[in-house]
């Protein structure tokens, strides 16, 4: 059991009634609030509840519309994407009470202090190195997501790329420098379906379409948040692109031209790297025979060695800033 859903059930007689738990681990919780109502985001997590709890647990950018006595934030790491969620939860419970519980090394205090803009709050729990806080009849002004978009604006290889990143979603709001170096290396890519593997907002799909526009482009990410910025992305430069939700590569589809990713390797206050080794050992499964995978990472990570023992030989085709680019191909 996740220690925030410990501190929960510490107080159970808070969310005995209509609960909203949004951003709830993949856990039994709701085994235990047969009341409650889950609200995720993560793909995966999502894919959990609906073998386990079949039909209480929603998936997406929008919190599931029922009336709610309680409202449950379970902190998440980006403090833009905490505010937004706790408008959005204060607004669905303004004469019912909301709670945040979250690790204190995830930001607990801080979001405590967020808390305080929509009423008294007020620390009702201090256990399993989390913290529970509350207020009462919170007061918020309803928020729609796409007021919460920041847009910028790109020039790569001589074509210019407006960009739509909403909270929670990876280097909100700027061009971060892997993808950066990515960005600058996609030239001579196979024929073929390209993916753009952790699509974030859609920076990467949006320019392999302009760059590729024959190509049908797959955009694969984890995050509903992600999921939609890359379709505002999309949008906003009048391109075509499949999008679409998946814990990992095993979403993918078969017969790729070539994959290309900045991959993620961060999940909240922790470190995984699962998605990304799963994506260097499976990637020669989804491309075509001499399909490419072309990624993006940190120097320090010892990724050509997974690379070539599951894909083929591997090549560092650029370096810079602590990032590389790292080339294979499908044997």
């Amino acid at each position: 059991m996740d220690p925030r859903s410990e501190v929960l059930l510490r107080q159970p007689e808070h969310f005995n009634g209509r609960t909203l738990l949004a951003g709830l681990p993949a856990d039994d919780l709701l085994t235990h609030f047969p009341d409650a109502r889950g609200w995720t985001w993560h793909a995966g997590d999502d894919a959990y509840f609906q073998a386990r709890f079949p039909g209480r647990v929603d998936f997406g950018t929008s919190a599931p519309a029922q009336p709610y006595d309680t409202a449950v934030l379970f902190l998440p790491k980006s403090r833009e994407l905490t505010d937004y969620l706790l408008n959005v939860l204060a607004a669905l419970v303004p004469h019912g009470t909301l709670y945040v519980v979250g690790e204190k090394r995830g930001g607990v205090e801080r979001a405590a202090k967020q808390l305080t803009l929509l009423g008294t709050a007020s620390k009702l729990d201090n256990a399993r190195h989390c913290q529970l806080w509350k207020v009462s009849q919170p007061s918020a002004t309803p928020v729609r997501l796409h007021e919460r978009a920041e847009c910028f604006e790109l020039n790569v290889a001589g074509s210019t790329l407006q960009v739509t990143s909403l909270p929670g979603v990876f280097s909100h709001g700027r061009l971060d420098k892997g993808s950066a170096l990515l960005l600058e290396h996609l030239d001579h890519l196979p024929s073929g379906p390209l993916l753009d593997f952790g699509c974030g907002a859609g920076v990467v799909g949006a320019t392999l379409k302009q760059r590729y526009p024959e190509s049908n482009i797959h955009m694969l990410d984890v995050d509903a948040f992600a999921l939609e910025s890359s379709r505002m992305t999309l949008t906003a430069n009048r391109l075509e692109g499949h999008v679409f939700a998946g814990d990992g590569i095993a979403a993918a589809p078969i017969g790729l031209g070539a994959i290309i990713s900045n991959p993620p390797f961060h999940q909240g206050v922790h470190t995984h790297y699962q998605a990304s080794e799963t994506l260097l050992r499976e990637a020669a499964h989804h491309l075509r025979p001499g399909g490419e995978l072309r990624i993006v990472a940190n120097s320090f990570l010892k990724y050509p060695p997974l690379i070539e023992q599951h894909l083929g030989p591997c090549r560092i085709l650029a370096e810079r800033d602590g990032f590389r680019i790292y080339q294979a191909i499908r044997r």
